[in-house]
């Protein structure tokens, strides 16, 4: 969720002059895209995706399509949230993409200005209602991140909370993550607006900036690795990733901050492109949804279907929900407050 790390898996000549005259720089990966390009002009057939989604999420949506018969149907282009989010603002049906993966958010904004996106054809039993033309894929819960063996070195308290972040003792030992180029760290504004009210918020987070210093990143994934690297002692980010990164044995822990473990989904969608809708999005979306979550839960634990559960060590200790609809507009308002923040 963040902005995510660009995929470079390959694709043919033919597909990657293609894909780039009309996107810019934008990293492709696709299964086996090469093969389907060798029997001639083929790319148009192919089932273009647009995604934001994490690497661990992209692999497992690729599994469920190549497994079921997929492989060299289509092509997987990569962006950070707010890239792909002010694509599908601006260009509505224009975007090249048949199908996207994203944050639920913005897929709502996208269509209520430019109505782009087709029902779903088929059954989408989740836990809580959703838009007919959306289908989450994950669910992104916010932790603190820690660097045990640096918190050791430097007699640094274990925080327990994001408002412990703002302590002067943690000056040059914080990595955080910009809300204006990554929605991980809306996951943070969220929570100290629910708990401290807007003014306190803005507070709190400008000390936490002074802290963090050179290390307001744009990347949701960026504290996290500066942790594994020891240049900090403490980040915020994505709480899967942090869980992952303890469970390989690396110096890494994470804390559920007592403000709340707040979450994002992202969802898939089809393009609505009249005539020229491309009929294999649709199948693929609904392969995505029905093969892929079981993959999907094992980097995204939180239940999102019908008769998904999770194990009690996943869960988070503070899952909480914002008090208004999450919307573009709200976060536009919380990049606001960022920025003031800034020192």
């Amino acid at each position: 969720m963040n902005l995510k790390k660009l995929l470079a898996l390959g694709l043919s000549l033919t597909m990657a002059t293609a894909l780039l005259a009309g996107c810019g720089s934008t990293n492709d990966t696709s299964a086996d895209a090469g093969s389907a390009g060798d029997s001639g002009d083929t790319s148009a057939e192919q089932v273009v995706i647009y995604s934001n989604a994490d690497e661990e999420a992209i692999t497992a949506m690729e599994n469920a399509l190549d497994s079921n018969g997929y492989e060299g149907q289509y092509v997987f282009q990569t962006f950070g949230t707010s890239e792909l989010g002010g694509k599908l603002l601006a260009e509505g049906t224009d975007l090249e993409a048949d199908m996207v993966t994203m944050s639920t958010f913005y897929l709502q904004s996208a269509q209520d200005k430019n109505a782009m996106f087709l029902p779903l054809t088929f059954a989408v039993n989740t836990l809580e209602e959703v838009p007919d033309y959306t289908a989450p894929i994950t669910s992104q819960e916010g932790a603190i991140i820690v660097n045990t063996e640096m918190l050791a070195e430097n007699n640094l308290p274990m925080p327990t909370c994001l408002k412990d972040l703002a302590d002067p003792a943690y000056a040059g030992f914080v990595a955080v993550t910009d809300v204006q180029s990554s929605s991980t760290a809306w996951l943070l504004m969220q929570a100290l607006v629910s708990e401290y009210g807007e003014e306190e918020a803005q507070n709190i987070l400008h000390d936490i900036y002074v802290n963090a210093g050179d290390h307001v990143e744009s990347s949701g994934s960026a504290p996290l690795q500066l942790c594994e690297a020891g240049e900090v002692a403490v980040g915020f980010g994505l709480r899967h990733q942090a869980v992952a990164a303890k469970n390989d044995g690396l110096p890494i822990d994470y804390v559920d901050p007592t403000e709340g473990n707040f979450s994002l989904t992202e969802s898939v969608a089809v393009l609505d492109k009249g005539d020229a809708t491309n009929p294999l999005a649709m199948e693929m979306a609904q392969c995505i949804i029905e093969n892929g979550r079981a993959e999907l839960q094992q980097n995204y634990p939180n239940p999102l279907y019908e008769g998904e559960s999770s194990d009690n060590a996943n869960k988070s200790a503070y899952p909480k929900t914002f008090s208004e609809p999450l919307t573009f507009e709200l976060y536009e308002h919380h990049i606001e407050i960022s920025e003031a923040a800034k020192p």
